[in-house]
């Protein structure tokens, strides 16, 4: 349970700093962008895990975490943008 809380802590800075990092605008608010920061970090961790870069019980690296969060950032902008 600890590692989630980690995960998520860690996900939200990284949804901060991916915001930072990707170019363009973006409308998503500071609630969304560290949102889709907390689902990128989790998705880094259970991607990892799945592939055997982490152990089971482990959190997602820093960077790991914020290309999570810059890949669901860039596909959120994707499925939100409007013509």
């Amino acid at each position: 349970m600890g590692h989630l809380i980690i995960t998520i802590f860690i996900g939200f800075f990284a949804g901060l700093i991916a915001r930072a990092l990707h170019p363009g605008e973006d409308k998503a608010g500071f609630i969304v962008t560290t949102l889709l920061g907390i689902a990128g970090s989790l998705v880094a961790t259970y991607a990892g895990r799945f592939l055997g870069f982490y152990a089971p019980g482990s959190s997602a690296g820093f960077l790991a975490s914020i290309l999570g969060a810059i890949i669901i950032l860039v596909v959120y902008n994707f499925l939100t943008k409007q013509d």
